[in-house]
């Protein structure tokens, strides 16, 4: 299995921009696939982006062209760079890892917060 940890999160005014980390530990070498997913308050929990080995980047509708998601493999850790951040941004933002097949890696982490002002 393969532990996350995720930081970086803060408080913004609109506008402004942050860069989240999740570093991962354990058998990283499995990791094919990785999300980011952020959970606002009374909302359900939804994927923010994703980047698959081989494949081309996903992103939501509304982060399309300010949030980018990476992955450092050598320091096995990825990264979510949110730019232009909005109120409705606001969230707790974690990450998940996927195997070959789509098989998740690792269990729900503590995630980290992001509050945007108007």
């Amino acid at each position: 299995q393969v532990h996350f940890v995720e930081s970086g999160g803060g408080s913004v005014q609109a506008g402004g921009s942050l860069r989240l980390s999740c570093k991962a530990s354990g058998a990283t070498v499995s990791i094919n696939a990785f999300g980011w997913y952020r959970q606002a308050p009374g909302k359900d929990r939804e994927m923010v982006a994703a980047s698959s080995t081989g494949s081309n980047p996903y992103y939501i509708e509304s982060v399309k062209g300010r949030f980018t998601i990476s992955r450092d493999t050598a320091d096995d850790t990825m990264y979510l760079q949110m730019n232009n951040l909005k109120p409705e941004d606001t969230a707790v933002y974690y990450c998940k890892g996927y195997g070959v097949g789509g098989s998740s890696l690792n269990d729900w982490g503590q995630g980290t917060q992001v509050t945007v002002s108007a």
